[in-house]
């Protein structure tokens, strides 16, 4: 029987409550690290991979147009086959497919020979589907994986530290782009094994099913339907009257005129910039398939509605106090992914600060494009590129002094947004009182969220209105600015 990550290491938590893919070690999962996503996408994490894809790709460009093409060969030889992952399309034992070897030279080519490369249209990794031959989601996904592949190594370490897994001994890293050197560098670090194979998990906010940009589709449902237009506009003899007086353009009759290669494609959208343009602005913004997965992506079955009422269940069996700690910790760990993904995203545990006297107990990367934690960064002008979580388990209500506490980790660059996580309170309206006091003073926001609130989020949840979660803490957080 095929065993995840997490079942390997004893984690429990459902893919839902887990910020990675929550891969097995015996076979691919097929799912793919899409660029352009990453591209899109304005938190801290998205940014670093976009900067090292970029920096890379550039580099093999710029030594391909400039005529050096042994130094782009050595570039390109550098790419290597991503198992570590455990994503993509092979069957059986992750077999990653990479790009090294003859397939280095044929990639190698094919950038030199594309018009786009030339030309200077191709920019971007993501852009090689529509315009580069031999190049298609799996080898961009693996191309981004080996860039990236020491960012997805530190974001390993964090999320085994966070759950608790106990990394012994280094291993051989694989090689990754260092933008600091422009080179590929290997080096070795803690990693988790299964089987005697390494592991390198991927936040699940970095992958697709299928990658943003498409050859085929952006062919299909962009060009031809611009091109079937400008044939109706100029009178073509393609264009075909209906009965009801109705003009058209088939597109069999297109595809027979303009059939489909990644070279056409290239000089259509060097003559057309603003059809690739609105291509790529439509992607940028659609949810579902062409965006951020949600959590029946990862599983067809998973019935979120009936999840929220058994997380309520399992919260009210956690007594107060310092005993079930570790237990509460935890539980709060796997429901705020729950009820905040995609929004926050890479939790860290125990951050050190103040050169490591204070810790904070979870450190989210704020990733929100709509919504509060959105709100809270672009109209509220709360420093809130992080959002920090404390969690605590007390059987007495919280004090001046945790208050303080938490206030004294605010700063510009870590952030000024907290979420206080509690058992109960005696007087609410005294803690959200205290909360304003310390907002009041300019030291930042802290949200009491006790378990009456995470009841009330994970009730809205499971009754269907998950959107309404954003109202209450838009609620919450006026009660501390009034």
């Amino acid at each position: 029987m095929k065993r995840t990550f997490s079942q390997f290491f004893g984690i429990n938590l459902d893919q839902s409550q887990l910020d990675f893919i929550d891969i097995t070690a015996e076979s691919d999962t097929p799912l793919f690290i899409d660029p352009f996503a990453l591209s899109i996408r304005q938190d801290s994490w998205s940014e670093r991979c976009h900067l090292h894809i970029t920096h890379f790709f550039q580099t093999a460009l710029d030594n391909i147009r400039a005529g050096n093409h042994d130094r782009a060969r050595e570039l390109l030889n550098g790419l290597s086959e991503p198992n570590e992952t455990c994503l993509g399309l092979s069957k059986g034992r992750p077999q990653g497919r990479g790009v090294s070897g003859k397939q280095a030279l044929d990639l190698h080519d094919s950038l030199a020979r594309s018009q786009a490369a030339q030309s200077g249209l191709l920019q971007e990794l993501a852009d090689c589907d529509l315009f580069v031959e031999g190049i298609a989601r799996d080898k961009i996904s693996d191309i981004t994986t080996n860039i990236v592949r020491f960012l997805l190594i530190e974001y390993t370490q964090e999320q085994c530290k966070l759950h608790g897994i106990n990394l012994v001994g280094t291993y051989p890293t694989g090689r990754y782009w260092d933008i600091d050197v422009g080179e590929w560098i290997n080096s070795y670090e803690p990693l988790p094994i299964i089987d005697g194979q390494r592991i390198i998990l991927v936040p699940k906010y970095s992958v697709r099913r299928s990658l943003s940009l498409n050859s085929q589709e952006y062919y299909s449902h962009h060009i031809l339907n611009y091109i079937a237009e400008e044939e109706k506009a100029h009178g073509s003899p393609l264009v075909r009257t209906l009965k009801s007086g109705a003009r058209k353009v088939y597109k069999k009759d297109l595809k027979e005129k303009f059939p489909f290669s990644k070279e056409f494609i290239a000089r259509f959208s060097e003559n057309n910039p603003q059809v690739l343009k609105n291509y790529k602005e439509l992607y940028s913004k659609v949810e579902g398939a062409k965006g951020t997965l949600r959590h029946t992506d990862f599983d067809e079955e998973f019935d979120e509605y009936i999840f929220a009422e058994t997380l309520i269940a399992t919260l009210d069996e956690i007594p107060p106090g310092r005993d079930a700690a570790d237990e509460y910790h935890k539980f709060m760990i796997g429901a705020l992914e729950f009820i905040f993904w995609p929004n926050l995203i890479y939790p860290r545990k125990e951050t050190p600060i103040h050169d490591g006297r204070k810790r904070i107990d979870i450190t989210y990367t704020n990733a929100a494009v709509e919504g509060f934690f959105h709100r809270a960064h672009s109209s509220y002008q709360i420093a809130s590129t992080y959002v920090m979580v404390e969690c605590k388990n007390y059987s007495k209500d919280p004090g001046n002094p945790e208050l303080d506490q938490l206030a004294g980790r605010f700063s510009i660059n870590r952030g000024k947004l907290d979420i206080l996580t509690y058992r109960d309170t005696s007087n609410y309206k005294l803690i959200c009182q205290r909360c304003n006091d310390t907002a009041g003073d300019g030291r930042g926001f802290i949200l009491p969220v006790g378990d009456v609130q995470i009841r009330e989020f994970l009730e809205l949840i499971s009754k269907g209105y998950r959107r309404a979660i954003d109202q209450r803490l838009d609620i919450l957080l006026q009660k501390l600015i009034s």
